[in-house]
C-alpha cells in the first residue's frame, strides 16, 4: 500500500460520481475502491475515457443500495451500472479464483478452459489476482487516499512493460479477449509485453473463433477506431490474430505487405487514426468498406465472367457473399453492413458522369465516404481511378455554371445511346388485297 499523492493521484482527479458510488458503498458497510485502468491512465498522464469501481457488495446488494439508480447487466460476467444521468460508474463484485466454487451457476469453463461464467466472489487480494494484468491491478482508497497495489503495477507502468498476473497460456484460455487486449494496450500505451506473456499467443490465437463474432466486433472497433489502429494491425499481424478476426482477409496477405487489400488496410487505419486525433467523425462502416472492396472486386469479376452477369447484379450479389464470410467472424450490426453496401455500390455510379447521374450520386447520404474510398483506390490503382477522383473532386467544389460545363464535356465523350425502332404493323386488310 503506497500513498496516493507519491504516486501522483490526488482525489481531485478522480471523478466526482466515482467518489460518490465508494462513498456510499462505505457508508452502507462494505468495502469499495476506484479501480483498474482509469489509475493506469492517471499515472501515465493521460486522461481516462471511464471509471470503475470494486466492491465486497454483492450485484443485488449493490442494486439495494442504489435503487432506480442502478441497474444490473451481464450473466457471464456480472456487473452494476450506476448511472448519473449519461455518466455510468461500472461496479463490479471483488472476484476469487474458481477453484472456491463448484457451483455451476457460479463458474463454468468449457473444454478450452474458457470461463462460461464468473461469479465467484471473494475478497480484496482475490479479485487482484483475477485481473488480467499488474498494470490494471490497482485500487484506490479515497478514505485514506492510498493505493493497493500488489503485483507491483506501478513499477511496471514505469519500465513501460506489459505483465499477465498468473499463467500467461491459462489466463488466455480462460478468456481469449486477453490476446487481443494485449496488442490495444500495447498499441494505446505504447507499451511492451514481457516475454512469458507473449510467448504463448500465437500457438493459441485459433481460440478466438471461440469469441462470439458480436463481441469480438466490438474488440476490433477498440483496436482499429481508437486513434492507434495502425500499430494495432502491425501488432495483430504479428502475432496472427488479424488473421482470426479477418479469415476471409488472409488469401490477399503477402509476404511483403504491398497487395492492393494490404495496402488499402494501411490506407484506410492511418485515414481512421488522423480523423480521431482531429476529432472527427469516425463511422465504422467506412473501414469495412474498405478492408473488403478488393475480396469484393475480386468476387465481383468473376461472377461477371464466369455467370456472365451484369456490373449492378454482379455487385449485388458480391456484396452478400463478401458480407456474409465477414459477419461468420465479426457480426457487424444491418445499421454497418447497410451502410457498407451504399459505399461499395456508389462506386459504380461514380463511374457515371453524364447526364444527372452526378448530380443524384452526389445527393446520396453517404457519397462522402464512397468518394473518400476512390481517393484511397487512386492512391494504390493509380490510372484510371486517378482521373476519376481528380474529376469528382472538382465537380464537388464548382459552381452550378462550373459543373453544367464539367458534365456537358463528359456528354461528349460518352457513348451514344442506340435507338431501336418497332417495325411497323402491317395491315392485314391491305396484306390479303
Amino acid at each position: 500500500m503506497i500513498k496516493a499523492n507519491i504516486a501522483g493521484i490526488s482525489p481531485r482527479m478522480i471523478s466526482k460520481n466515482a467518489l460518490t458510488v465508494v462513498d456510499k458503498l462505505n457508508r452502507n458497510g462494505y468495502e469499495a475502491y476506484v479501480v483498474g485502468g482509469c489509475l493506469r491512465d492517471l499515472l501515465l498522464g493521460k486522461k481516462p475515457k471511464d471509471f470503475d469501481v470494486a466492491t465486497n457488495a454483492r450485484p443485488e446488494q449493490i442494486q439495494a443500495v442504489f435503487q432506480r439508480q442502478c441497474r444490473l447487466v451481464g450473466r457471464r460476467f456480472r456487473l452494476a451500472h450506476v448511472m448519473f444521468g449519461r455518466d455510468i460508474i461500472e461496479v463490479a463484485t471483488f472476484r476469487a479464483n474458481h477453484t472456491e466454487s463448484k457451483n455451476e451457476n457460479q463458474a463454468r469453463q468449457n473444454e478450452d478452459g474458457m470461463l462460461l461464467r464468473d461469479n465467484v466472489y471473494g475478497t480484496l487480494e482475490q479479485d487482484a489476482e483475477r485481473r488480467d494484468f499488474t498494470v490494471n491491478a490497482l485500487y484506490y482508497n479515497p478514505k485514506d487516499n492510498t493505493i493497493h497495489d500488489y503485483y507491483q503495477g506501478i513499477e511496471d507502468l514505469k519500465a513501460g512493460k506489459l505483465r499477465l498476473i498468473g499463467n500467461p497460456a491459462t489466463r488466455y484460455q480462460e478468456d481469449p479477449v486477453r490476446m487481443l487486449r494485449s496488442v490495444r494496450f500495447m498499441a494505446k500505451l505504447d507499451m511492451f509485453l514481457d516475454k512469458p506473456s507473449e510467448e504463448p499467443i500465437r500457438q493459441l490465437a485459433p481460440l478466438l473463433r471461440n469469441i462470439p463474432p458480436a463481441r469480438l466486433f466490438d474488440e476490433s472497433l477498440k483496436l482499429l477506431q481508437a486513434g492507434f489502429g495502425v500499430k494495432a494491425y502491425r501488432l495483430m499481424r504479428e502475432y496472427g490474430l488479424f488473421e482470426q478476426l479477418f479469415p476471409s482477409l488472409t488469401p490477399y496477405f503477402t509476404e511483403k505487405n504491398d497487395s492492393f487489400a494490404e495496402r488499402m488496410i494501411e490506407k484506410a487505419l492511418t485515414s481512421t487514426d488522423e480523423r480521431v486525433a482531429d476529432k472527427l467523425r469516425i463511422n465504422p462502416a467506412f473501414l469495412f468498406a474498405a478492408f473488403f472492396w478488393y475480396p469484393l472486386r475480386e468476387k465481383v469479376e468473376i461472377l461477371k465472367n464466369e455467370g456472365g452477369l451484369n456490373n449492378h447484379d454482379a455487385y449485388a450479389l458480391a456484396s452478400n457473399e463478401v458480407l456474409d464470410q465477414c459477419c461468420s467472424a465479426l457480426a457487424a450490426p444491418r445499421r454497418h453492413t447497410g451502410v457498407i453496401r451504399d459505399i461499395w455500390f456508389l462506386q459504380l455510379q461514380l463511374t457515371k458522369r453524364s447526364g444527372k447521374y452526378p448530380a443524384v450520386t452526389m445527393s446520396h447520404p453517404k457519397f462522402r465516404a464512397a468518394y473518400d474510398l476512390l481517393a484511397m483506390r487512386a492512391e494504390i490503382e493509380g490510372g484510371e481511378a486517378i482521373e476519376l477522383a481528380t474529376w469528382w473532386h472538382e465537380y464537388q467544389f464548382s459552381n452550378e455554371e462550373q459543373r453544367h460545363n464539367l458534365v456537358k464535356e463528359q456528354n461528349k465523350n460518352a457513348p451514344k445511346k442506340k435507338r431501336y425502332y418497332r417495325p411497323r404493323k402491317r395491315n392485314k386488310a391491305k396484306a390479303a388485297a
